[in-house]
């Protein structure tokens, strides 16, 4: 069960990472905060945004026309952002 829920649907890039981010900072290293998105490009976007930062991305997947995202935050690096 996911720490936290961000409801980023209707909102395009680069908004869904950009609320994100501010969500991510404020848990703990090991929570996990799961994202409703409903634009398509979200998909890339959370697979090369948690790479670049060292987030893990546990899951993503489509469910009708929404993208269901679950990330969990690691350690902060010096790469988030």
């Amino acid at each position: 069960m996911p720490e936290q829920v961000l409801d980023v649907r209707g909102l395009l890039c680069p908004m869904p990472i950009v609320k994100t981010k501010k969500a991510i900072d404020q848990l703990d290293a090991g929570q996990t905060l799961r994202i409703l998105a409903t634009d398509p490009g979200a998909v890339a976007d959370f697979h090369a945004w948690t790479r670049r930062t060292g987030h893990k991305l546990l899951e993503s997947e489509q469910v009708g026309k929404e993208f269901h995202f679950l990330v969990e935050k690691v350690v902060s690096t010096a790469k988030e952002g």
